[in-house]
C-alpha cells in the first residue's frame, strides 16, 4: 500500500485564512468526485469558514472524559475504518486530550498517511519547534503546542496563506477572527503590526528555504550542474580608470531593471604591482555604494580568471565590463581580457560597454587594468628555496655526471648515457620544478651530443638513430618535468582544500557560542594571516564604532583597511593585511555570510527583547486598567454606599446598623489601602527601586504583626513556631508585608472550618517559614504563573484583589536574598515556603515579655 500525500497550508498568524483555504480545497476535490471527509476542523465561530462545511461529509468526533469534563477529539479509528481518499485535519500542532490514541494530532496524521489516506492540514509558523523561542521573543507569548519541523518538511506540498499585517488587523477589527470582547486586547498585544510583520517575515523565509531545497533536489535528480537564474546578480568590473563611472551607472541600471543585486569587483595584482590612484578608486567605490551596490577586492595573477572566479563564487548571472582600447597587435601579443572572460564565464551574460576616451592624452579607452601593470604568470607551487636548489642541481649535476661518464666512455653506450641524464632531469624536476629540469634536459642533451655521440666533440650527428634518441630524450624530459610540476600543484591544491575545510569547520563551531563575533574575527585573522580584522558599524552621527576586532592595529574606519566587505547597510568588515586572492573568495564569503547572520540574529534578538518588554508593559497596563475599573471600584462603591446611608437624615439608623456601616467603611478603606499599596510596591519592583535595610529579624516579631492585619480572619490561623529559631537576615517591614500577603491568600482559599497552619524550621544556612492550607491546591504547571502580576487562580474574576499579593511577596523576598516556592500539602492543599538566610552573628534580642507560642498563639490569639 502506497503512503498518502500530505498538503499543509502554512500561515503567519491566526485568522489569515488557513482553515478556509483547506475547506475550499476539500470542496474542489469533492466536486471532482474525490471521496473527502472532514476529520476535524475548528471554525472558531467564523461564519465564512463554517459555510464551507455545508457540502462536506464530517466525521463524528470521539468523546473523551478527563478529570470530570467531556472533550471531543478526532476519531482516528473511525476514519481508518471509513478509509476516505482525502481527510481534512485542522490544527496539525494540536495536543490531544490524555486518553486519546496519540499524544499529538500530527501523530494521528502520520497514521492516516501510513494507511494510504491523503491528508490536507493547517499549521501556523509559531507552532514550528525550531522557531518557538524566536516567536516567544517577538510576541512575549510561549506557544505550548508545537510540531517538529521534520514533520512539516516531509509534506508533499506546502502552501503559504499570506496576508498583509494591516489587512489582518482590519479583519480583526471587523470581528472576522475573534469575538468583540477579545478584539481590543488582541490588537494591543499579539496582533500588533510589528509582531505580525515579524511573523510574516519568518513564514516567508521558512517557505523560501523549503523552495530552495526543493529546487536543489530537483536539479540534483536531473543532473543539472549549471546555475539557474533564480535571482539576478550583476557584477561590474571596477578598474579605477577614467570612464569607470559610466560603467558603474550602466551596471546599476541593469541591476535595477532586473530587480537584482549589484556587486563591484576590483582585481589587484598578487605581486604588489602598481595599481590605479587610490583616490580615484575610492571615488568609484563610493559611487558604487551610492548606487546600492557592494564593493569587493580580489587578488589574482590573471585578471580574466579572477573575474570569472569571483562571479562564479557570488553566483552572478550578468557580468559587465568596459571595452578595451588595445590595438589588435597588442591583443595578439598580450591577449584579450574580455575574450578570456567570455570563455571562462560559462552561462553568465557578458555585457561589454563602450567607455568614453580617457583624458590621459593617448586617446585610448581604459582597459580592465592600467597599462603599466604587467601580466604575470601564476605563482609556482614550489617554494623559492627548492627552485634555487633545482637550478644548482641542474648545473652541477650535469657537469658531475658528464665527468663521471667520460671516464667510462668505452664501457657505456648512448642509450645508457641518455637514461642516466633522464634520471637527473627527473630528480631536478622533483626538487626545483619545470624550469630547472628543462634546463638540465637541454644541457644534458648537448653534453651527450658533444661527449658521447659520434663524431665526438662536435655538434654534428652522424647516425640518424642517435638524432632520434636525443630528440626523444628532450621530449620525455620535458613531459616528465611537466608531470612532476602538475603533481606538485595538485598537492598544493589539496593542502589548500584541507586548510579551507578546517577553516570552515572552525567557522561552523563558532556559531554555537553565546557571542560568536569575537571568535569569528579571530578565526578570520588566523585563516588569512591578516594583521587585523574589525567589524565596524556606523552610528547615527555618521561615525564608525568597532563591534568586534582581532589583531592590531585595529582599523577605526574603512579608510584604514586594506580590504572592505559590506555586511549590511551600515556594517562593514574591515581587513588589514595582504589582498585576498580570487580563489580564497569562497572562504571569505563564508565568513562574511556567517558574520552577517550573527549580526542579523543579534538584531532580531534585540527587537524581540524590545517587543517582549512592550508586551509585558501592555499586559501590565491592561491588567492595571482592569484592576482600577473593577477591584478598586468595588471598595469605593461600598464606602460610598455606607457613607451615603449614614448621611440620610430622614432615616433613623439603629446603633447596630450605624456601627455596621462604619465597620464597612473601615474594612473597605483598609482593603483599598492594601490594594493601592500592592500596586505601588509592584511598580517599584518593576523598575528596581525597592529600598530595603537588611538586619537580624526574629520571626516571632514579624508573624504576629502580619497576623494582626488580617482582621477577623486571624482566628483561622494556627501558629506553630519554635522559640529556638535563629533570626533571619531581612527587612522587618518587607517581611511583614510578605507574611501578610501569603496568609491572606491562604485564608481566602481555605475551605470553611479548615485552619491555616504556620510553622518554621532551620535547614542548613536558612530558615523556612511554611504557610500550609487545605484549599484546592495548585497544579505543577501553574505554580509559576501565580507569582506573575495580576494573576488570580482561574482568572474567573469572582475573587477579590488584583492578583498582586504573591507577586509582591516573591519580589520582596528576592530583594532580601530569599526564595518563595510552592509545594503540595499532604492530604490536599498548598504549602507556600518562604526561605530566608540566617543572620550572621546570632545576637537575638531577649525580652521578658516573650510569650509562649504553645499557650498564647496556638489558637490564633496574639499579644496585641
Amino acid at each position: 500500500m502506497s503512503r498518502g500525500t500530505l498538503r499543509i497550508y502554512l500561515g503567519a498568524a491566526p485568522g489569515v485564512g488557513k482553515t478556509y483555504a483547506m475547506l475550499c480545497e476539500g470542496r474542489r476535490r469533492a466536486g471532482r468526485g474525490t471521496d473527502v471527509v472532514v476529520g476535524t476542523v475548528e471554525t472558531h465561530g467564523r461564519p465564512q469558514t463554517a459555510a464551507q462545511l455545508t457540502d462536506l461529509e464530517i466525521q463524528a468526533r470521539r468523546r473523551i472524559d478527563y478529570r470530570g469534563a467531556a472533550f471531543e477529539e478526532m476519531d482516528v479509528d473511525a476514519i481508518l475504518a471509513r478509509r476516505p481518499e482525502v481527510a481534512l485535519v485542522d490544527e496539525l500542532a494540536h495536543t490531544n486530550v490524555p486518553g486519546s490514541r496519540n499524544t499529538k494530532r500530527w501523530q494521528d496524521v502520520e497514521e492516516l498517511l501510513d494507511a494510504g489516506i491523503h491528508v490536507v492540514s493547517t499549521v501556523n509558523i509559531q507552532h514550528l519547534e525550531s522557531l518557538n523561542d524566536v516567536v516567544e521573543r517577538i510576541t512575549g507569548i510561549t506557544q505550548r503546542e508545537t510540531v517538529p519541523d521534520e514533520v512539516v518538511r516531509r509534506a508533499d506540498q506546502i502552501e503559504l496563506v499570506d496576508m498583509a499585517p494591516e489587512a489582518l488587523r482590519r479583519r480583526m477589527a471587523h470581528g472576522n477572527i475573534y469575538p468583540p470582547e477579545k478584539i481590543d486586547a488582541s490588537l494591543a498585544n499579539y496582533f500588533r503590526a510589528g509582531n505580525l510583520a515579524a511573523l510574516r517575515e519568518l513564514a516567508l523565509l521558512w517557505v523560501a528555504d523549503q523552495v530552495d531545497e526543493a529546487l536543489e533536489a530537483y536539479r540534483e535528480r536531473h543532473g543539472i550542474k549549471e546555475p539557474w537564474e533564480t535571482r539576478e546578480r550583476v557584477v561590474v568590473g571596477v578598474t579605477g580608470a577614467p570612464g569607470t563611472e559610466s560603467l558603474i551607472r550602466r551596471a546599476a541600471r541593469i541591476a535595477q531593471r532586473a530587480h537584482g543585486e549589484l556587486l563591484g569587483v576590483h582585481v589587484t595584482a598578487e605581486e604588489g604591482l602598481a595599481g590605479p590612484p587610490a583616490g580615484q578608486l575610492e571615488a568609484h567605490r563610493q559611487l558604487l555604494v551610492e548606487m546600492g551596490g557592494t564593493y569587493h577586492e580580489v587578488a589574482g595573477a590573471d585578471t580574466a580568471s579572477a573575474l570569472a572566479d569571483f562571479a562564479r563564487a557570488e553566483n552572478a548571472t550578468q557580468l559587465v565590463l568596459g571595452a578595451t582600447g588595445r590595438s589588435r597587435l597588442q591583443e595578439l601579443i598580450r591577449g584579450s581580457v574580455i575574450n578570456r572572460v567570455m570563455r571562462l564565464s560559462g552561462p553568465m551574460d557578458l555585457h561589454v560597454i563602450a567607455q568614453a576616451p580617457s583624458r590621459n592624452g593617448n586617446g585610448n579607452v581604459p582597459t580592465m587594468r592600467p597599462r603599466r601593470r604587467r601580466r604575470r604568470r601564476a605563482p609556482s607551487p614550489i617554494a623559492p628555496r627548492r627552485r634555487l636548489a633545482g637550478w644548482l642541481l641542474s648545473a652541477a649535476g650535469v657537469a658531475l655526471l658528464t665527468l663521471l661518464l667520460a671516464q667510462v666512455r668505452g664501457s657505456v653506450g648512448l642509450p645508457t648515457v641518455l637514461l642516466l641524464f633522464l634520471a637527473l632531469v627527473v630528480t631536478t624536476a622533483v626538487v626545483g620544478g619545470r624550469a630547472p629540469a628543462f634546463a638540465a634536459a637541454v644541457i644534458g642533451s648537448l653534453a651527450a651530443n658533444w661527449y658521447f655521440t659520434p663524431p665526438l666533440h662536435r655538434l654534428n650527428i652522424a647516425d640518424l638513430e642517435n638524432l632520434v634518441a636525443l630528440v626523444v630524450f628532450l621530449g620525455v624530459a620535458g613531459a616528465v618535468s611537466g608531470f612532476v610540476v602538475t603533481a606538485a600543484r595538485r598537492t598544493a591544491d589539496a593542502a589548500r582544500a584541507r586548510a579551507e575545510a578546517h577553516t570552515l569547520a572552525g567557522l561552523a563551531a563558532t556559531s554555537r557560542e553565546e557571542d560568536p563575533l569575537p571568535a569569528l574575527a579571530a578565526a578570520l585573522q588566523s585563516a588569512f594571516g591578516l594583521q587585523a580584522v574589525a567589524v565596524l558599524s556606523r552610528t547615527e552621527d555618521g561615525r564608525w564604532q568597532v563591534e568586534a576586532a582581532a589583531g592590531s592595529p585595529v582599523p577605526a574606519s574603512p579608510e584604514e583597511a586594506t580590504v572592505v566587505e559590506s555586511l549590511s547597510t551600515d556594517v562593514v568588515l574591515a581587513l588589514v593585511g595582504d589582498r585576498i586572492a580570487a580563489e580564497d573568495r569562497y572562504v571569505l564569503n563564508a565568513f562574511s555570510a556567517q558574520l552577517a547572520a550573527v549580526l542579523d540574529r543579534g538584531r532580531l534578538r534585540s527587537e524581540a527583547g524590545r517587543a517582549h518588554v512592550l508586551a509585558e508593559a501592555n499586559e501590565m497596563r491592561s491588567a492595571l486598567l482592569q484592576a482600577v475599573s473593577h477591584d478598586l471600584r468595588t471598595p469605593l462603591a461600598s464606602i460610598k454606599a455606607a457613607a451615603s446611608s449614614l448621611c440620610q437624615h430622614d432615616i433613623e439608623w439603629t446603633p447596630d446598623e450605624s456601627g455596621e456601616f462604619l465597620s464597612t467603611i473601615v474594612e473597605e478603606t483598609d482593603r483599598l489601602i492594601a490594594l493601592v499599596a500592592n500596586l505601588l510596591d509592584m511598580s517599584r519592583l518593576q523598575v528596581g527601586a525597592l529600598p530595603s535595610t537588611l538586619r537580624p529579624v526574629d520571626l516571632e516579631e514579624v508573624v504576629p504583626a502580619a497576623l494582626a492585619g488580617l482582621g477577623a480572619a486571624r482566628t483561622r490561623v494556627d501558629l506553630c513556631l519554635d522559640e529556638s529559631l535563629p533570626p533571619v537576615e531581612a527587612d522587618t517591614a518587607l517581611l511583614e508585608r510578605v507574611v501578610a500577603n501569603v496568609l491572606d491568600n491562604a485564608v481566602r482559599w481555605s475551605p470553611p472550618g479548615q485552619a491555616v497552619r504556620v510553622e518554621a524550621g532551620t535547614f542548613e544556612d536558612h530558615v523556612d517559614l511554611r504557610v500550609v492550607d487545605r484549599g484546592p491546591g495548585i497544579p505543577m504547571g501553574l505554580r509559576e504563573q501565580v507569582f506573575a502580576p495580576f494573576q488570580r487562580r482561574g482568572d474567573s474574576g469572582t475573587d477579590t484583589g488584583v492578583g498582586l499579593g504573591l507577586a509582591v511577596a516573591r519580589g520582596f523576598v528576592q530583594a532580601m536574598h530569599g526564595t518563595v516556592e510552592i509545594e503540595d500539602t499532604a492530604g490536599g492543599g498548598t504549602t507556600v515556603v518562604i526561605s530566608l538566610p540566617i543572620a550572621g552573628p546570632c545576637h537575638r534580642r531577649q525580652t521578658d515579655d516573650r510569650f509562649s507560642w504553645s499557650k498564647g498563639l496556638a489558637t490564633g490569639r496574639h499579644p496585641h
